[in-house]
C-alpha cells in the first residue's frame, strides 16, 4: 500500500470519530502516532548496533509494547491508557545521563493532543500505521516528503493556506549550488518539516562523510527553527528518519521573536538555505525587534534582514522569494540596498509559473548570495519549462534534472564565475543599472521579445499573478503611509 493510500485510509477512519473536527486535527492526531511508530523503527536500528542502548521511553509506553499488536488493547482501555498514562508520561520525560532523546520527545508532545474519542477507531488507525509504515526500509524514508505533501494538500483544502511545500527538485538544486561542507553550520530559520535540512544531510553524507567522526560532525552541523507545532513535530520526525539521532537542534520557536542585536557572533553560520513564509504578516510587536529602517510586518522581508545578519563573512545563502521582493519599494528598497551593499548577490534564478502548485500561483525566484563583499553585477537565469510542458502540476512536477543546464552554466564562485556567458536564458545586470532603477530587481529576459500568448491557462495564471502584484503594492503603500504617519506623530 502506498504512503498516500495509507494516509487517506487513516483519515477516512478519523472522519468517523466525533472528537476530531476538521483536517487540521486529523493531521495533528496522525502525526504524533507516526512519530512514535517511526521512533520505534529507529530504536530497532540503534539496538542492533548498540548492545547497551537504553530507550528514553519507559517500557510500557514504547510503541512495540502497547500499539504494535493488532489484537492488543482497544476500546475504553486504549483511550484511557493514551489520555491518562501515555501522554502524561511523554510530556514529563526526564533525560537520563547525557542522552537528549527524552528532551526531544518531551518537546514533541508538549503541543500534541489526542483528539479521538473512540478507542475502537484509535485501534483501527494504529493498525493501519503498523501495517502501512515501515521506515526501516531505506527506500521508504524518502516517501516521508510525499506523506507531508499529502498532508499539506489536505490542509490547503481545509482553507489553511500560507504554508508551501517546496518541491524536492528545488531544494536539491539550492543545496547542490550552496554545497554546504561537513564542518559548516547549516541553518534553515523557517524550516517547516525540514526539507532543506534533509537535503543538506544527504549532500554532506554523499560528498564529505567518510568516517564515524565525520558523521558526528554532520550531526552537530544541522540547525533549524520552526514556530508552528505541527511542522516542528514533522521536522523532528524527519530528522530522526534521516539519521539525526538526537535532533535537539531543531527548535520550536519563532526566529523573528528575538531582537536582531541579540544574535551574537557565535551564532553566525556558514550556510543558510530556506524558503521563508511569504505573503504573510507577523503579529504586532515582532517588527520592533528590528532596526527602524527595516521594520515591517511582512514575514519574508523580516527573514531576509535576519538572514543577512546571521551569515558569517564569506557565508553563503540560497533563499526562495516571490516576485514582489524584486520589484517592491519602500522598506523593500532599503532592504535590497543593504543586501547588495553587504553581500554579493551573484545569481537570481527566475522560476516559471506553477512550480509551487497547487499551493500558490505566485512566481518565485531563487536568490544566491555570499556575505562580505558588495554586489558588482547580478546574473539572472530564466528557468524554462521542459520541451512540451506548459505548466507544472501534480502529474508533471518539476524534476531536478531540469536544472542541469543551470549547473553546467554555473561556473565557480572562486573566480567570480568567470566562465559564465550570456545565453537565451542568462543575462547580466550591473550594479549601476540596478541603482538607476532604484533597486528594482525585476529585470525581464532581454533575449525574449514581446510574445502574444493565447493559452487560457497561462493567461489565467498571469492574471492571478498581476492581482497578487497589485495586492502586494497596496500593502507596501499602506506600510509606507503608516511609517510616514509614525514619523509625524
Amino acid at each position: 500500500m502506498s504512503i498516500s493510500t495509507t494516509v487517506k485510509s487513516i483519515q477516512n477512519i478519523m472522519w468517523k470519530d466525533v472528537g476530531v473536527d476538521g483536517d487540521a486535527q486529523r493531521i495533528g492526531q496522525l502525526v504524533w502516532m507516526l512519530f512514535l511508530k517511526i521512533f520505534d523503527d529507529r530504536e530497532q536500528e540503534w539496538e542492533m548496533f548498540d548492545d547497551n542502548y537504553q530507550s528514553p521511553i519507559p517500557q510500557a509506553y514504547r510503541w512495540r509494547n502497547w500499539a504494535a499488536d493488532a489484537e492488543g488493547i482497544t476500546g475504553e482501555e486504549l483511550k484511557g491508557f493514551i489520555d491518562n498514562e501515555l501522554f502524561p508520561a511523554l510530556q514529563n520525560l526526564v533525560a537520563v545521563g547525557e542522552d537528549k532523546r527524552a528532551f526531544v520527545i518531551r518537546n514533541v508532545f508538549e503541543d500534541a493532543y489526542n483528539y479521538m474519542k473512540s478507542g475502537q477507531l484509535i485501534r483501527q488507525v494504529i493498525n493501519k500505521i503498523q501495517e502501512g509504515v515501515d521506515f526501516n526500509k531505506s527506500k521508504e524514508r524518502h516517501l516521508f516528503g510525499d506523506m507531508y505533501e499529502q498532508i499539506l494538500k489536505d490542509l490547503q483544502n481545509a482553507g489553511n493556506a500560507g504554508e508551501f511545500y517546496t518541491p524536492r527538485a528545488v531544494t536539491e538544486f539550492m543545496v547542490d549550488r550552496i554545497d554546504p561542507k561537513l564542518d559548516e553550520a547549516t541553518l534553515d530559520p523557517a524550516c517547516g518539516t525540514g526539507g532543506f535540512l534533509t537535503c543538506a544531510i544527504e549532500h554532506k553524507r554523499q560528498h564529505y562523510v567518510k568516517t564515524p567522526a565525520d558523521e558526528q560532525q554532520l550531526q552537530k552541523s544541522i540547525h533549524g527553527v520552526e514556530k508552528k507545532p505541527l511542522p516542528h513535530l514533522l521536522a523532528t520526525t524527519n530528522m530522526i528518519l534521516h539519521g539525526i539521532d538526537v535532533p535537539d537542534q531543531i527548535r520550536h520557536d519563532n526566529t523573528l521573536a528575538r531582537p536582531l542585536t541579540s544574535w551574537g557572533l557565535k551564532e553566525r553560520v556558514e550556510t543558510i538555505i530556506t524558503n521563508p513564509p511569504f505573503g504573510g504578516m507577523e503579529e504586532d510587536g515582532i517588527e520592533t525587534n528590528f532596526p527602524q529602517t527595516f521594520r515591517t510586518r511582512e514575514t519574508a522581508d523580516l527573514f531576509m534582514t535576519l538572514i543577512i545578519h546571521l551569515l558569517k563573512d564569506g557565508g553563503r545563502a540560497a533563499v526562495v522569494l516571490p516576485d514582489g521582493f524584486l520589484f517592491g519599494e519602500g522598506m523593500k528598497t532599503r532592504l535590497k540596498e543593504k543586501l547588495l551593499d553587504e553581500c554579493n548577490l551573484h545569481t537570481i534564478v527566475r522560476l516559471p509559473n506553477g512550480v509551487f502548485n497547487p499551493y500558490t500561483s505566485i512566481k518565485t525566484n531563487l536568490l544566491f548570495f555570499t556575505k562580505g563583499t558588495p554586489t558588482k553585477h547580478i546574473w539572472f537565469y530564466e528557468h524554462p519549462y521542459p520541451e512540451g510542458v506548459k505548466n507544472y502540476n501534480k502529474t508533471r512536477p518539476m524534476k531536478f534534472e531540469e536544472f542541469q543546464t543551470e549547473i553546467d552554466w554555473w561556473g565557480d564562485v572562486s573566480d567570480g564565475f568567470a566562465s559564465r556567458v550570456e545565453t537565451e536564458q542568462a543575462w547580466q545586470i550591473s550594479i549601476e543599472d540596478i541603482k538607476a532603477r532604484n533597486y528594482n530587481l525585476d529585470f525581464k529576459n532581454p533575449h525574449v521579445g514581446e510574445q502574444i500568448n493565447h493559452d487560457p491557462d497561462e493567461l489565467l495564471a498571469e492574471y492571478h499573478h498581476q492581482q497578487q502584484q497589485i495586492s502586494q503594492l497596496r500593502d507596501q503603500l499602506k506600510g509606507i503611509l503608516s511609517e510616514a504617519l509614525e514619523r509625524t506623530n
